[in-house]
């Protein structure tokens, strides 16, 4: 697919990418013109980053931009992005790290099989190849955590429940609530989301974790901690309400 009619595509599909972004300032540049060559849609979310991130962004002035100024975590930096994104009138948004792990070229992908598919409440979340060569073994036990109580809440098997590379139905999740503002965001979104009956699914992308230069700001246990408690919430959810709700809705069906 040439840039020229992946950019009609966007556009038709009223479709935005929003980079959060904290402290990259070695992968930020780089992904930014790497969409840019796909979508002029785009929107970065500086979570107060102290290092250049700021001074890299002055070089994209025409590129819609938030600044926070008090960092508060990637799911605040990226509810922001959202809330941006409606108001300027789009439909879905396209979210991609900036530390260089995602490739921008992947994009395609998730239009095609937007496109392609029936349903357009669709959540897509990028799957990585979590075997492959230089994924740190902390991250594929997490995803497999996360996979296991992601079908627990859901009923829904997943390959990757914690890729950030993803396509949120924005028009679909306007009225959602969410409580949490950090990692664990990520994991809340899709969860509620699959309960308020959005297709929740993956779709395969390239991953590059051997970057001698990637910063991450996971912290593997404050973040784990984090990723534990909402679970038990949601399973606690799920178990007292989200079934009880769904067995009833299904026997009014039956009955009309």
């Amino acid at each position: 697919m040439n840039s020229k009619l992946l950019s009609e595509k966007i556009n038709n599909l009223k479709c935005c990418v929003i980079i959060p972004t904290y402290n990259n300032h070695t992968s930020l540049q780089t992904t930014i013109e790497g969409v840019l060559k796909l979508t002029n849609n785009l929107i970065v979310v500086n979570d107060s980053s102290t290092d250049s991130t700021a001074h890299i962004l002055k070089s994209f002035q025409k590129v819609e931009q938030i600044h926070i100024p008090e960092n508060k975590g990637k799911g605040n930096a990226l509810r922001q992005g959202f809330d941006l994104a409606y108001k300027l009138g789009y439909d879905y948004a396209i979210t991609i790290d900036s530390d260089g792990q995602h490739f921008p070229e992947d994009i395609p992908v998730f239009i095609e099989a937007l496109e392609a598919s029936e349903r357009k409440d669709l959540l897509l979340i990028g799957s990585r190849n979590m075997s492959q060569e230089g994924v740190p073994k902390k991250s594929s036990f997490g995803n497999k955590f996360s996979n296991f109580w992601f079908w627990v809440e859901t009923g829904i098997k997943l390959e990757d429940t914690q890729s950030g590379f993803r396509l949120y139905p924005l028009f679909a999740m306007k009225d959602l609530s969410f409580v949490t503002n950090k990692f664990e965001f990520e994991i809340e979104a899709i969860v509620i989301s699959a309960w308020e009956g959005i297709e929740v699914r993956n779709i395969p992308i390239q991953i590059h974790y051997e970057l001698y230069d990637r910063v991450s700001h996971f912290r593997p246990f404050r973040d784990f901690t984090r990723i534990s408690i909402l679970n038990t919430y949601l399973v606690f959810l799920t178990f007292f309400y989200i079934k009880p709700r769904n067995w009833f809705r299904n026997l009014k069906k039956k009955r009309n």
